[in-house]
Order: C-alpha cells, then sequence, then structure tokens
C-alpha cells in the first residue's frame, strides 16, 4: 500500500521535471534518428548501421514525438526489435505538425523503405494518399482501419478497452474518496475505447463490492499540451479524485506531474510508466504498440500476406494488459485484476469500446 516517504518525493517531483523538459527538447532516451526530413532527397537519413541493406523499414510518429514515453517510443522500439533481431535497417521521421504527414511518408517510400509505419490514426488520411501513390511499397498503420484497404496497407488495431477495464477495477477498489477521473487527449473512437473501458470497470467492481465510486471525464483537446493537463488534472484532484487515468498522450505527462504534486495517483497508459514516478503512478493500462509493430514487421519479413488486413491486438494476443509491479495497491486487488484479465482472455468478460456498448453492459449488471 502508499507510504509517505518524503525523503523520496522531493527526488521523484525533479525526475518528472526533468522528464518533461526532456520529451520538449528531444532528450537522450533513444536513438537519434533524422528529426525533421528536408524537401530534398539527398540528405543523411540516419537509419541504424546494419550490414543488412536487402529490408528497411520506418515509420513516421505523430506530432506526439517519438519521445512521449508512451505510444510513439513503443512503436519505435518495436522497429528497434526488429532491428536488432534481423539486422535491418530502422528508420523513423518525427513529424511536428499534421502538414509533415504526407512529406514523411513520401520520403520513406522514395527511399527504398519496403515497409513503412505510420503511427496514429491521425495520419489516416495521408497515409492512404501515399499509398495510393506507391503501390509498390507497404504500408501499414496503428489504430486505423480502412473500409476498403488497398493491397499494400495493413491495419493494426487494439483491444484498449480490455486494459482499460482492469485499471478502472483497480482505481475503483484503491481509491479512498470515492472518486476517480480520467482525462482523454482528443475525443476519438480510439479514445472512447479508454473511457469506457475504464468506466466500466469502475461500474463492475461498484457491482460487485456494492459500492459508490464516482468517475469525472475531461479532454485536453490534443495529446502534446501537458501544461493542460497538469491543469485539468490538479481541477480534479482539489475535487475529491484521488486517482486519474490518464490517456492523453504527451498531455498525459503533465498529470503525472500533477499526481506527484498534488501527492495523489494516476494510471499511466500504453507503456509501464511507474518509472517517471514509481511513487505516485498507480498502475498502467498497456497497449502494447511494440509487440504487435514487431509482430507484424516479422511477418512481411517473412514474405506472408498481411496487404489489404486488418490485424487486431488484445490480451489473448499478449499486446495488451497491466504490469506485474503493483507497490501501490493491495495483493489482494492485484489477484482480482488478474482474474478479470483470464475472464477477458477467455471471452467470459467483454468490455465494452464505446458509450452504446458501456450502457448496453451497465443495463447488465
Amino acid at each position: 500500500m502508499k507510504q509517505s516517504k518524503h525523503w523520496a518525493k522531493g527526488l521523484a517531483l525533479l525526475a518528472i521535471v526533468l522528464l518533461l523538459a526532456g520529451c520538449g527538447n528531444g532528450g537522450d532516451s533513444l536513438p537519434k534518428m533524422l528529426m525533421e526530413w528536408p524537401a530534398e532527397a539527398e540528405q543523411e537519413t540516419g537509419q541504424v548501421q546494419t550490414e543488412n541493406r536487402k529490408l528497411r523499414v520506418g515509420m513516421i510518429t505523430d506530432i506526439g514525438g517519438v519521445e512521449d514515453h508512451g505510444f510513439n517510443q513503443s512503436a519505435w522500439e518495436g522497429l528497434l526489435s526488429f532491428h536488432d533481431e534481423t539486422g535491418a535497417s530502422a528508420d523513423y521521421a518525427e513529424s511536428k505538425k499534421p502538414e509533415d504527414f504526407v512529406p514523411n511518408l513520401r520520403y520513406l517510400a522514395e527511399n527504398g523503405y519496403t515497409l513503412c509505419w505510420g503511427v496514429g490514426y491521425q495520419c489516416a488520411d495521408a497515409l492512404l494518399t501515399v499509398a495510393e501513390q506507391y503501390p509498390e511499397v507497404n504500408f501499414a498503420i496503428i489504430d486505423n482501419e480502412y473500409a476498403n484497404a488497398p493491397d499494400n496497407v495493413t491495419s493494426v488495431v487494439f483491444r484498449a478497452q480490455e486494459p482499460s477495464f482492469v485499471v478502472g477495477y483497480i482505481a475503483a477498489r484503491a481509491t479512498k474518496t470515492g472518486k476517480v477521473g480520467f482525462i482523454g487527449g482528443v475525443e476519438s473512437e480510439i479514445i472512447d475505447q479508454f473511457q469506457y473501458g475504464y468506466e466500466a470497470g469502475v461500474a463492475y467492481a461498484n457491482k460487485q463490492r456494492h459500492t459508490n465510486v464516482k468517475v469525472s471525464v475531461a479532454y485536453v483537446g490534443d495529446f502534446v499540451n501537458d501544461t493542460l493537463g497538469a491543469s485539468l488534472a490538479d481541477e480534479m484532484y482539489a475535487g475529491g479524485c484521488d486517482i486519474i487515468y490518464a490517456a492523453a498522450g504527451g498531455a498525459g505527462l503533465g498529470v503525472i506531474e500533477s499526481a506527484g504534486r498534488t501527492d495523489n495517483f494516476v494510471i499511466g497508459v500504453d507503456k509501464d510508466q511507474a518509472y517517471l514516478d514509481p511513487e505516485h503512478v498507480l498502475t498502467s493500462g498497456l497497449k502494447k504498440v511494440d509487440v504487435a509493430v514487431l509482430r507484424v514487421t516479422q511477418d512481411y519479413a517473412q514474405g506472408l500476406a498481411i496487404g489489404g488486413k486488418t490485424m487486431s491486438f488484445g490480451m489473448t494476443e499478449g499486446a495488451v494488459g497491466i504490469p506485474e509491479g503493483h507497490e501501490n495497491y493491495a495483493d489482494e486487488i492485484y489477484d482480482e485484476a488478474i482474474g478479470l484479465c483470464d475472464l477477458i482472455k477467455a471471452g467470459k468478460l467483454i468490455p465494452p469500446l464505446n458509450e452504446e456498448q458501456y450502457l448496453a453492459f451497465i443495463a447488465k449488471l
């Protein structure tokens, strides 16, 4: 359970401030690739140097950047794992704004990258446009499914409602105030999975434990404004919430900072974010983008037909879940959470992914 460790709190707060600063200036935690593609093609690409030049894989980030301590970073780690495993060349282009998506993808396609990843639904239109222009190049996208995908495009989606349900249950069991929160980045079908999965997990715990935990919801409006993320979290914590689930990309770093500053709990997202503030990150809703990127890229390298398909990843594929570490909440709650994971894997518990499914789920409780 949570303990008072005032001597460590200052260090934890300093660490999160440094991490937030690093996210703004690029930091040094990941291998450096070319951050901005120039207009001219004759440039140093900065790709990982390897002996195998036959296979080149690349990705473009969304505007959160490759060092977001979450979604984009995890995708890049998947490509780095593929590089380590095969010796293939790997590279990324960092998008600073939506207008960068097309030129970044086009640069990859024109310079020998045989599989080009787009990270995030926000680059969906750009990826489709470039894929149609370069039918001989293979493309894959995270968090978007096309109605009629071209033969050279692979869609990868996640059942993010599954881990969100479990962390919602944990939040409802661990809260001391009876109030918990959710802060999302941009309202969308993707973030709906996190919100309604989380709210359903809280409702499930209320039903099982005869409690009445309430959920507050707010949205930043983007995935990069950590200052606004912190401000929204400050308001929620001041209003009585003692746990907030932050599904807001880089903006969620502000929620983690607020949790440390106000001595409350936050639930991380995508990666296990406990390392950002061990005392105040209760748990994380894991969305293992690295696992999916590695597996799909492996399939492509082995010559399997992946184009024109949508691949779904969830608990049964080992691509979502919760961390084993649970120093900030009781073993009993962790065991109950793992039991829920088992039910989800077995298909006996199906968390909702949108408001309609959430209302139907609640009605059956």
